[in-house]
């Protein structure tokens, strides 16, 4: 039996993003997401309230993202339990920075998976912001990378936010693949 559930809902899996920007003095900020995902070949959305975060995409247009993962699982929450307005958050936290290639963004380097975004569009519903960007880099520890030279969801351990819980859970293991399985099924 099924039961009814009239307020909340659950879209899983919430992927632990951590946008990093510069602020219009070059002072780098992140801050943890878990409400965006790829929305086309190239191209990421996310949602934010008003943060540091919100302020700096506007002013510099880009921005990067990283995945979290179980070793970066404390650096990732920290990152979205304080705020930038109050305090400089990667000093704070040590984590080092260098500065995208491709972007007026600041990459966070204990992060094995990157992407180096331009802001395409924000738009503004009532106080929250959509964002969107285009990628115009991904960059991968080698570590992480299969014998093919491709990035390998099992060995990076993505983690994610499980919204009904308020925990983070690492991805699992491959259980099927793509427009291969579903084959069967076809007349």
């Amino acid at each position: 039996m099924k039961k009814n559930f009239s307020k909340g809902m659950i879209v899983t899996p919430l992927p632990v993003l951590i946008i990093a920007t510069y602020d219009e003095n070059g002072i780098p900020n992140a801050m943890n997401a878990a409400w965006g995902t790829q929305c086309d070949f190239d191209k990421v959305t996310f949602f934010l309230s008003p943060h540091k975060t919100t302020e700096n995409l506007k002013i510099k247009k880009a921005f990067t993202l990283s995945f979290a993962t179980p070793e970066t699982l404390e650096i990732s929450d920290y990152f979205g339990v304080e705020s930038g307005h109050n305090i400089n958050k990667i000093e704070h936290a040590g984590v080092h920075i260098s500065k995208s290639e491709f972007v007026d963004a600041p990459i966070i380097q204990e992060f094995p998976l990157t992407l180096e975004c331009e802001v395409i569009d924000i738009k503004d519903f009532e106080g929250e912001f959509q964002v969107v960007g285009k990628c115009v880099n991904m960059l991968a520890d080698e570590q992480i990378l299969n014998s093919n030279k491709q990035i390998d969801l099992g060995k990076l351990k993505p983690i994610s936010f499980d919204s009904s819980s308020n925990t983070y859970r690492v991805l699992g293991e491959v259980v099927g693949h793509a427009f291969k399985d579903g084959l069967k099924l076809k007349k």
